[in-house]
């Protein structure tokens, strides 16, 4: 049984939000319906005519990809011309194309956060952070006997996360007054009789993002007619997300040995090294694809070593004044570690739906434009 695109989309957009894209970035439902039927799903880096018909042929209509197909805005949509032709082959074809890009770079567990690990970084961190969550505290009064259904609700739409810790929550008891007026439909009390009733003071905190969800959630698991609730801004900032990461090795070494670790973790046979092969190396910073802009940042955060691809040669020669060594492993590589992570991540949500005969799969015909000779 085909799941909607809906589905998909949601799954990729909890663990990759928009709101964490770049401004000139352009994420989303590229080509499609979100009501669309998806019979199976392709993940690739990029999309090509290759890829299309890789899909066509695996029975996939739906592609993720990390690059997004339309970047600019398009005025024209030409059939003789490359562009034009892949998105009329894609519409033709019945295949909705989503992008997940520089959300998908800065999210925990995406593409910089699975290279780090592929390296065997330890204590990350982001390098460069552009998007902190502006957190609110919400507190709602509940008859005894229902905090721990509403709490759950709570946690289950997403409050309660502090760092490592989930269904974080507090409550004190107390005793809650009112008085059901003319037309009310009270759980507890009658009409134009005060009541005091056993209460919860149940409070948590969220992200603002998610308030709208969370508080439709508590309400469906809260007994009253009308629940009593505050939602409070908070001063200190939620989770910090950015492009890039930063961690230490398990142990210092050389830097012809760091570029070693990073051919055998990403399984190619070359790669492009700036500085003295034998400097000691302990502590990285990683940016998948093209991470020069970070350089700077980098040196600041004290890395020895900076490992990303697309180096131009004035951005190695800004790295050596910096005494920052420079591992360019190639964008395609230093970014395809991320398509099985995303493959299973929505193989894991469907099964999970009761969609497990719709099938996610890692792109065959995706390949790096250069080659190694």
């Amino acid at each position: 049984m085909p799941v909607k695109a809906q589905v998909v989309i949601s799954a990729m957009e909890t663990w990759a939000p928009k709101r964490l894209a770049a401004d000139w970035d352009n994420v989303g439902l590229q080509i499609g319906n979100p009501a669309d039927d998806v019979s199976g799903v392709l993940v690739t880096l990029d999309v090509d005519e290759a890829v299309l018909a890789e899909a066509a042929n695996s029975g996939a209509n739906f592609v993720v990809t990390h690059h997004p197909v339309i970047f600019k805005p398009i005025s024209h949509l030409r059939g003789d011309l490359p562009l034009g032709r892949l998105i009329s082959k894609a519409i033709a074809a019945g295949i909705g194309i989503y992008a997940a890009h520089t959300n998908l770079d800065c999210a925990r567990g995406g593409v910089d956060d699975t290279l780090a690990a592929a390296l065997g970084l330890a204590g990350i961190e982001a390098l460069s952070a552009t998007y902190e969550e502006q957190l609110v505290k919400l507190v709602v009064f509940v008859p005894r006997d229902h905090a721990h259904a509403v709490r759950e609700a709570l946690a289950r739409a997403g409050a309660g996360y502090m760092g490592k810790y989930s269904d974080s929550a507090f409550w004190a008891e107390g005793t809650g007054f009112f008085r059901p007026r003319e037309g009310a439909n009270p759980y507890i009390g009658e009409e134009g009789k005060l009541e005091a009733v056993e209460e919860v003071r149940l409070e948590t905190i969220l992200p603002g993002e998610l308030a709208g969800r969370v508080v439709k959630a508590m309400l469906a698991a809260h007994p009253y007619e009308e629940a009593a609730y505050d939602l409070y801004p908070l001063m200190n900032g939620g989770n910090s997300y950015g492009l890039g990461k930063i961690g230490s090795l398990p142990g210092e070494m050389s830097l012809g040995a760091v570029a070693a670790r990073v051919k055998g973790a990403l399984g190619i046979g070359r790669v492009r090294v700036s500085g003295d092969l034998e400097k000691p190396i302990k502590e990285v910073a990683v940016c998948g694809g093209s991470g020069a802009s970070l350089i700077h940042k980098a040196a600041f955060r004290g890395a020895d070593a900076f490992i990303t691809g697309d180096i131009r040669y004035h951005d190695a020669l800004e790295a050596r004044r910096l005494d920052l060594a420079i591992i360019d492993a190639g964008h395609f590589a230093t970014e395809l570690v991320i398509l099985p992570v995303v493959a299973e991540k929505l193989q894991q949500t469907l099964v999970g739906a009761g969609y497990p005969e719709v099938l996610v799969t890692v792109a065959r015909s995706g390949r790096d434009p250069f080659k190694n000779l």
